[in-house]
C-alpha cells in the first residue's frame, strides 16, 4: 500500500522541533512515536527508525519520529533521556492534531529513549501501548556483574585469549587491575529505591496498556535487562503478567544493525500492534 511522509515543525518550550510523519492511505486509529535513543536523531542508526516507519506504514499504521531539542534538525540545547518529557509531550500533541482520527498511541523506544518512553506513558491515557527495544536499566552494580557473566567468562572459553597470553601478547597486569575494579563494583550492595531499574519498574506498573519488551541476544545491556526477573520476585511478577511480552532476538546487538534483525523486530511489531 502507498505511505506518504510529510516535515513536521513544531514548538517545545520556545524551541522549533523538527517531525516526520509517515501517513498510510487507510491509517489505523492506532499510531506509534519513535523515541530516539540519545544521542541520536530521528533517522536512526543504520537508518533503522525510517525503515521501521515505512514498514509500519505499508501496515496501516501511522508513525511519527521526531528530533528533541538539541538534536538533529531541532533547535535548543541538548539534553538526556532525563529531561526530554516536555519533547515528548509536544511531539504527541502535534500527533494527534495531525492525525485527528487518531485515537490511540504506542511509544516505541530505543535503550535510554525506551526507558524514558515508559516514563512518560503511565500519565497519558492516549498512551495504550509501549515497545522497549533494550530499555536501559544502568547501574553500577548491575554493568559489573553482567561483564562478569557474559564477558570474562565467554573470553575465558575463547582459544584466541589463551593463544595470545602464551605468546606473550596480551597485557596481562592491566587486565588483572580491569577484572580487579569490575569484581568490587559487582560486590558492592545495590541500592533499595530511586535506582534506574526501580524507576522503570514503577512506571511500567503504573502504565495500564500493553507492553512489548524487544531485546538484542548479544548486547550487554539487554542482558542486564534480562537479569531483572533473577534477581528481583516483583520484576518476574511483572513480566509475566499476561499484558506484557517480551521476545529476544539471538545473536542481535545493540541496534539491530544486520537486515534481518531489523526486519524481524519490523515484522514482530507490526503483527503486535494489530493484534490487540
Amino acid at each position: 500500500m502507498m505511505a506518504h511522509q510529510r516535515v513536521l515543525r513544531f514548538r517545545c518550550q520556545g524551541c522549533w522541533l523538527i517531525g516526520i510523519l509517515h501517513v498510510p492511505d487507510e491509517p489505523l486509529s492506532r499510531g506509534v512515536l519513535i523515541v530516539t535513543g540519545g544521542p541520536q536523531y530521528r533517522v536512526g542508526s543504520h537508518r533503522q527508525f525510517v525503515l521501521l516507519a515505512r514498514h509500519l506504514a505499508e501496515h496501516h499504521v501511522p508513525v511519527m519520529r521526531f528530533d528533541y531539542r538539541g538534536m538533529g534538525d531541532s533547535e535548543g540545547d541538548m539534553r538526556d533521556f532525563e529531561n526530554i518529557q516536555d519533547d515528548l509531550e509536544a511531539a504527541i500533541g502535534e500527533f494527534f492534531t495531525t492525525m485527528p482520527a487518531m485515537k490511540e498511541l504506542v511509544l516505541w523506544g530505543l535503550c535510554d529513549g525506551a526507558t524514558a518512553a515508559a516514563f512518560h506513558a503511565w500519565s497519558d491515557p492516549r498512551i495504550t501501548g509501549l515497545v522497549l527495544a533494550n530499555p536501559w536499566v544502568r547501574t553500577a552494580q548491575g554493568e559489573a556483574r553482567t561483564t562478569l557473566r557474559h564477558y570474562y567468562l565467554h573470553r575465558l572459553r575463547d582459544r584466541d585469549f589463551w593463544r595470545k597470553l602464551r605468546q606473550g601478547r596480551f597485557g596481562l597486569r592491566p587486565a588483572f587491575d580491569s577484572f580487579r575494579r569490575v569484581l568490587t563494583a559487582a560486590r558492592q550492595p545495590t541500592a533499595q529505591v530511586e535506582t534506574l531499574p526501580e524507576r522503570l519498574y514503577l512506571a511500567l506498573r503504573r502504565f495500564r496498556g500493553q507492553v512489548l519488551i524487544i531485546l538484542s541476544g548479544a548486547d550487554l545491556g539487554a542482558r542486564e535487562f534480562m537479569a531483572l526477573p533473577g534477581q528481583h520476585p516483583h520484576w518476574r511478577k511483572l513480566l509475566a503478567m499476561p499484558r506484557v511480552q517480551q521476545t529476544i532476538i539471538p545473536n542481535a546487538n545493540h541496534t539491530f544493525a544486520r537486515q534481518a534483525w531489523r526486519d524481524e523486530v519490523a515484522d514482530i511489531c507490526a503483527k503486535w500492534i494489530r493484534a490487540w
